[in-house]
């Protein structure tokens, strides 16, 4: 709860009272006053709501980015290494076919040669 929420509701707490004396003694101005604190009062508070529930807004923002972003960093990871698992299979996949390539080249030079 913010300070100004509790500060306002005390505000229109004393107003009431003020208000209620000034009944009861006959004092318009004293009625008045208490009007007037308790339309402060409640000001205050409804600005300390206003507070109260950006601040809720804010928090709750923090742990939404704070969770996307955990849940980011897990699924760069786990495209990173996709990725690089993918290379690392394609490499070996085009070495394997390049020294196939170069074993029939050699047996094709010895073929050469023994023919010659």
């Amino acid at each position: 709860m913010d300070s100004d929420q509790i500060k306002g509701k005390l505000q229109n707490a004393f107003g009431k009272v003020e208000e209620t004396v000034g009944k009861a003694v006959g004092s318009n101005d004293l009625q008045n006053a208490g009007a007037e604190d308790r339309l402060k009062g409640g000001a205050k508070e409804t600005w300390g709501n206003a507070k109260d529930t950006a601040r809720e807004v804010r928090d709750t923002a923090k742990t939404d980015a704070a969770v996307h972003a955990d849940h980011a960093t897990a699924e760069g990871e786990s495209l990173r290494s996709r990725i690089v698992n993918g290379a690392e299979n394609l490499k070996d996949s085009i070495n394997a076919k390049l020294d196939n390539a170069k074993t029939n080249e050699e047996y094709k030079r010895e073929e050469i040669r023994r023919t010659a």
